[in-house]
Protein backbone atom coordinates (compact mmCIF):
# COMPACT_ATOMS: atom_id res chain seq x y z
CA UNK A 1 0.00 0.00 0.00
CA UNK A 2 1.30 3.80 -1.26
CA UNK A 3 -0.05 7.04 0.76
CA UNK A 4 0.39 9.85 -1.44
CA UNK A 5 -0.04 13.15 -0.72
CA UNK A 6 0.62 16.37 -3.23
CA UNK A 7 0.94 19.82 -1.60
CA UNK A 8 2.67 23.37 -3.53
CA UNK A 9 -0.54 24.25 -5.42
CA UNK A 10 -2.14 28.16 -5.14
CA UNK A 11 -3.10 31.31 -7.18
CA UNK A 12 -0.04 32.79 -9.68
CA UNK A 13 -0.13 34.37 -12.05
CA UNK A 14 0.02 34.12 -15.70
CA UNK A 15 3.99 33.55 -16.54
CA UNK A 16 4.57 32.65 -12.69
CA UNK A 17 6.10 29.26 -11.49
CA UNK A 18 5.02 26.59 -8.59
CA UNK A 19 6.58 23.53 -7.80
CA UNK A 20 4.27 20.39 -6.78
CA UNK A 21 5.35 17.87 -4.02
CA UNK A 22 3.90 14.32 -3.85
CA UNK A 23 5.93 12.47 -0.90
CA UNK A 24 4.62 9.19 -0.56
CA UNK A 25 4.30 7.24 2.91
CA UNK A 26 4.19 3.59 3.19
CA UNK A 27 6.14 1.45 0.90
CA UNK A 28 9.06 3.45 -0.18
CA UNK A 29 8.36 3.68 -4.47
CA UNK A 30 11.12 4.54 -4.94
CA UNK A 31 10.74 1.93 -7.66
CA UNK A 32 7.89 2.68 -8.96
CA UNK A 33 6.45 4.91 -11.74
CA UNK A 34 5.31 7.80 -10.76
CA UNK A 35 2.81 10.27 -12.50
CA UNK A 36 1.35 13.73 -12.42
CA UNK A 37 -2.05 14.28 -13.67
CA UNK A 38 -4.40 17.21 -13.61
CA UNK A 39 -8.58 17.58 -14.00
CA UNK A 40 -9.87 21.21 -14.63
CA UNK A 41 -13.91 21.82 -14.03
CA UNK A 42 -15.83 19.81 -16.51
CA UNK A 43 -13.26 17.78 -18.24
CA UNK A 44 -11.36 14.49 -18.28
CA UNK A 45 -8.75 14.03 -16.05
CA UNK A 46 -5.51 14.53 -18.64
CA UNK A 47 -1.67 12.70 -18.09
CA UNK A 48 0.86 15.64 -17.60
CA UNK A 49 3.83 14.15 -17.07
CA UNK A 50 5.50 10.80 -15.30
CA UNK A 51 8.96 9.25 -14.78
CA UNK A 52 10.19 6.22 -14.26
CA UNK A 53 12.53 4.65 -11.03
CA UNK A 54 16.29 4.19 -11.74
CA UNK A 55 17.64 6.19 -14.76
CA UNK A 56 14.52 8.41 -14.16
CA UNK A 57 13.07 8.14 -18.08
CA UNK A 58 10.62 11.11 -18.36
CA UNK A 59 7.63 11.68 -21.02
CA UNK A 60 5.45 14.90 -21.24
CA UNK A 61 2.42 16.00 -22.79
CA UNK A 62 3.00 18.22 -25.44
CA UNK A 63 1.43 21.64 -23.96
CA UNK A 64 3.56 21.07 -21.46
CA UNK A 65 7.26 20.08 -22.59
CA UNK A 66 9.41 22.98 -22.05
CA UNK A 67 7.59 24.34 -19.21
CA UNK A 68 7.08 21.48 -16.88
CA UNK A 69 9.81 19.56 -14.98
CA UNK A 70 9.17 16.14 -12.93
CA UNK A 71 12.25 15.28 -10.72
CA UNK A 72 12.48 12.70 -7.69
CA UNK A 73 14.58 12.39 -4.79
CA UNK A 74 14.09 8.73 -3.89
CA UNK A 75 15.74 9.50 -0.35
CA UNK A 76 12.94 11.67 0.69
CA UNK A 77 9.98 9.74 -0.98
CA UNK A 78 8.92 12.85 -3.08
CA UNK A 79 8.83 13.56 -6.32
CA UNK A 80 8.10 16.96 -7.60
CA UNK A 81 6.32 19.02 -10.62
CA UNK A 82 8.24 22.34 -11.28
CA UNK A 83 5.70 24.29 -13.64
CA UNK A 84 7.26 27.48 -15.34
CA UNK A 85 5.52 30.06 -17.17
CA UNK A 86 2.23 29.04 -16.15
CA UNK A 87 -0.91 29.85 -18.07
CA UNK A 88 -4.28 30.45 -17.29
CA UNK A 89 -5.44 26.59 -19.49
CA UNK A 90 -2.89 25.20 -16.98
CA UNK A 91 -5.42 25.47 -13.68
CA UNK A 92 -6.83 22.47 -12.39
CA UNK A 93 -6.43 19.91 -9.54
CA UNK A 94 -2.88 18.31 -9.90
CA UNK A 95 -2.95 15.18 -7.99
CA UNK A 96 0.29 12.31 -8.81
CA UNK A 97 -0.17 8.73 -8.82
CA UNK A 98 1.83 5.47 -8.59
CA UNK A 99 2.04 2.79 -11.19
CA UNK A 100 3.09 -0.84 -10.66
CA UNK A 101 3.29 -1.39 -14.86
CA UNK A 102 6.68 -1.55 -16.30
CA UNK A 103 7.19 1.12 -18.62
CA UNK A 104 5.68 4.54 -18.81
CA UNK A 105 2.12 4.88 -19.52
CA UNK A 106 -0.48 7.87 -20.00
CA UNK A 107 -3.65 6.40 -18.80
CA UNK A 108 -4.50 6.98 -15.65
CA UNK A 109 -6.39 2.99 -15.09
CA UNK A 110 -2.88 1.82 -15.17
CA UNK A 111 -2.22 3.97 -11.93
CA UNK A 112 -3.22 1.85 -8.95
CA UNK A 113 -2.69 4.58 -6.33
CA UNK A 114 -3.38 8.28 -5.76
CA UNK A 115 -3.11 11.43 -3.86
CA UNK A 116 -6.23 13.63 -2.98
CA UNK A 117 -4.79 16.84 -5.40
CA UNK A 118 -3.98 19.82 -5.00
CA UNK A 119 -5.34 23.09 -6.80
CA UNK A 120 -3.44 25.13 -8.99
CA UNK A 121 -4.91 28.06 -10.24
CA UNK A 122 -3.41 30.52 -12.82
CA UNK A 123 -4.95 34.26 -13.13
CA UNK A 124 -4.90 36.11 -16.19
Amino acid sequence: QVQLVESGGGLVQAGGSLRLSCTASGRAYSTYIVGWFRQAPGKEREFVAAMTSGVGTTDYRDSVKGRFTISRDNAKNTVYLQMNSLKPEDTAVYSCAVSLSIGLVRIPAAYAYWGQGTQVTVSS
